[in-house]
């Protein structure tokens, strides 16, 4: 076994190390008690009748509406449901427009014809093909998923192309004048260069997939949390509708989180 190699700082360097911890544990301790507060006093708002809980709920009907679901299995099911729809279109969207980008990279011709099209699709209000989409793909998941890679792929697209398009001029000619082709630029260069750029890419289709699913879910779906939120609305359940929001939010956090860990490892090599 080898023994790791001990660093030793100076003392001022030690006191700068312990600032940063503090500062985060402060922050953190900060971010906690602003929840807990806005729970506390939307919870005591609702009790005093100040605010209306048949319209905002409360925090208390949220937790015993959460806690039903759950206990009769039908909140599991809706969770899987939306998280399968949200990491397929996510993977997809992000390995396609990624796949777009290195073609586009490849061919200046080709990246200037089609430069308004991305441009107009970019701008395009994507619900506006939801019908089209159920006439193409069918109701149901494929239509849902569709969704979902319509959101995120003309980002990653666009965002992987700067990245791509920004690599250093002077290293690709001097790869070139040592005889490399296309190919290893792309690969020895090009692609290592835009990592921390893909990582970012991540962290906005973290965003992007679910906001593609949860639209897809609005126009289309029998299950999912999309699905309770129209249907809660739709009977006037808002406990239902304030408890899968919350429950959405958390997944999209956890999501979010493991993208932050990724990035945190790409950045430490």
């Amino acid at each position: 076994m080898k023994k790791k190699k001990e660093v030793n700082y100076s003392l001022d360097h030690k006191k700068y190390l312990k600032k940063i911890k503090v500062d985060k544990f402060t922050t953190l301790i900060f971010q906690i008690l602003i929840l807990i507060a806005i729970i506390a006093l939307w919870e005591i708002l609702t009790a005093t009748g100040v605010m209306d809980p048949f319209f905002l709920s409360s925090p208390s009907r949220m937790l015993n509406t959460i806690i039903d679901t759950f206990a009769n299995g039908n909140m599991l099911y809706h969770i899987g449901i939306t998280l399968y729809e949200t990491i397929v279109g996510f993977i997809l969207a992000t390995v396609l427009g990624t796949l777009i980008a290195i073609i586009l990279w490849w061919s200046n011709k080709l990246r200037a014809i089609l430069d308004p099209y991305i441009v107009v699709l970019n701008a395009l209000p994507k619900i506006a093909l939801g019908p089209v989409i159920i006439i193409w793909v069918g109701a149901g998941t494929p239509a849902i998923i569709t969704m979902c890679i319509l959101i995120c792929i003309v980002i990653t697209t666009l965002s992987m192309l700067s990245a791509f398009l920004s690599c250093d001029k002077d290293k690709i000619a001097l790869m070139r004048s040592m005889g490399a082709n296309k190919f290893q630029i792309l690969i020895k260069l090009i692609m290592p260069n835009a990592l921390v750029d893909f990582v970012s890419v991540l962290k906005i289709n973290v965003g992007m997939s679910w906001v593609g699913t949860i639209m897809g879910e609005y126009l289309v779906s029998k299950a999912g949390l999309g699905y309770l939120i129209v249907y809660g609305g739709q009977v006037f359940k808002l406990d239902l509708v304030m408890a899968s929001t919350v429950i959405l939010c958390i997944l999209a956090c956890g999501m979010y989180v493991l993208v932050g860990l990724l990035e945190k490892k790409v950045k430490r090599r």
